[in-house]
């Protein structure tokens, strides 16, 4: 039975119903997608970006990376900003303002100099958007002069930043592109420019698979393809890295992010706001499931809410960073010994094969019983066998044992999928 708890969240000053959001994609491109989007129970729209540019898209523009047992794992995506025309695009989103006064509304854009961007968040404004995103990251742009290009030229990030806040009275939120090393640096740039906000991450630039019968990368395009955004579950240890990054950042730590990047549950929309997200994007997952995904997102979370006394979402983001230390502060002076249990066991060997073959060879493997048994001369206390056994909880983290340098004390070793 779905439950719904209240789920609201002040973001840039703007009350939102909820923290879930369709992002700037294709699920969110006209006044009818987002009029259903926000009956169904969405709190927000980051409508698609729009620009004075307007591209002529190719087709097919969509391949998927595929694992056994799903639709897809990672989903490329080569669509560029919005194919309507700009005084069509800005007639839809007053309207969706005027029907959904109490939904947030977010206007991406995108321009192609300085004076664009001016234009573009002087028409926003006038038109009742309530934050402006500046889309500085779409990384299968036709031109250079727009997408990630831009988003990774910092200069570029400081001017056209600059730019929209001289021309808006709104919170602006750069979003920011992941093909870069450290996300900070372009984040940095927007904020002392006045940026009040930081969306990320934008999709990665891949290649997702080869047609090995023509040679050529997928989806195929008369024998041709290109390199483009990727996005989907796949994403979402990638995303959750650039935006714990950046709050812990000493110049960002307090400045709002947007996050999204592989959102498809409830679980791991709250795994973004521990890490630091105040507000959340969802595209890949819509593709997927329809707009309807938004109440296991909202009953997910307020079910968790009560399960652990939360009345407050907004108190819960950023919970989860003063666990994320530098790889020299991790305590290495104990290893964690599997524990199996043979009950359970089904002897498809799956353990023995990964430690023998890819960890330390420390299973012993009796092959009439078929079953795993622990050499602990050998063990390192590396789990891969708890993480590739196929059966719920047939082996999980057993014996702590101190190396000869360390401190006993309580040790807490208990990953999720064992609680």
């Amino acid at each position: 039975m779905a439950k719904r708890k209240d789920l609201s969240m002040e973001f840039c000053g703007v009350k939102c119903e909820n923290p879930f959001f369709l992002s700037s994609s294709p699920v969110g491109s006209n006044y009818d997608m987002c009029k259903k989007a926000l009956e169904g129970g969405w709190g927000g729209i980051v409508y698609k970006t729009i620009g004075y540019w307007i591209p002529q898209e190719c087709s097919p523009r969509f391949d998927q990376t595929r694992k056994e047992g799903t639709s897809f794992v990672g989903f490329k995506n080569m669509e560029m900003i919005s194919d309507k025309p700009t005084e069509k695009n800005l007639e839809m989103m007053y309207q969706l303002k005027k029907d959904f006064p109490d939904k947030v509304l977010v206007a991406s854009i995108m321009g192609e100099n300085t004076e664009e961007w001016k234009k573009l968040a002087k028409a926003v404004t006038e038109i009742g958007a309530d934050i402006i995103e500046c889309n500085f990251s779409c990384p299968q742009m036709t031109t250079h002069a727009m997408g990630s290009d831009v988003g990774c030229n910092f200069n570029l990030v400081a001017e056209y930043t600059r730019a929209v806040v001289e021309s808006t009275h709104l919170p602006v939120m750069p979003k920011m592109t992941p093909n870069l090393t450290l996300m900070e640096l372009p984040a940095r740039a927007a904020v002392k420019n006045g940026a009040k906000a930081i969306a990320a991450i934008n999709t990665i630039k891949s290649i997702t698979e080869v047609d090995l019968d023509n040679f050529t990368c997928l989806p195929i395009i008369n024998g041709k393809s290109s390199i483009s955004g990727y996005s989907g579950k796949a994403v979402k240890p990638i995303a959750l890295r650039f935006i714990a990054q950046m709050a812990q950042d000493d110049e960002l730590k307090n400045i709002p992010i947007s996050g999204m990047g592989g959102i498809e549950t409830w679980q791991d929309a709250l795994e973004f706001l521990l890490l630091g997200a105040g507000n959340l994007q969802v595209t890949t997952s819509v593709m997927q499931y329809g707009y309807r995904i938004v109440e296991d997102l909202i009953s997910g979370v307020s079910y968790w809410m009560e399960e652990k006394g939360i009345t407050d979402l907004s108190t819960i983001v950023g919970q989860a960073l003063p666990n994320i230390v530098p790889a020299e502060e991790i305590e290495r002076d104990f290893k964690v010994y599997p524990k199996y249990d043979h009950d359970k066991c089904v002897g498809c060997g799956r353990c023995y094969v990964s430690c023998y073959d890819g960890g330390h060879q420390a299973i012993d493997w009796n092959e009439t019983e078929r079953r795993p048994y622990l050499n602990e001369d050998k063990c390192v206390g590396c789990g891969l066998c708890w993480i590739v056994c196929p059966v719920e909880n047939c082996i999980t983290p057993g014996e702590v044992k101190f190396h000869d340098f360390g401190t006993p004390r309580d040790i807490h070793v208990i990953p999720k999928q064992f609680v």
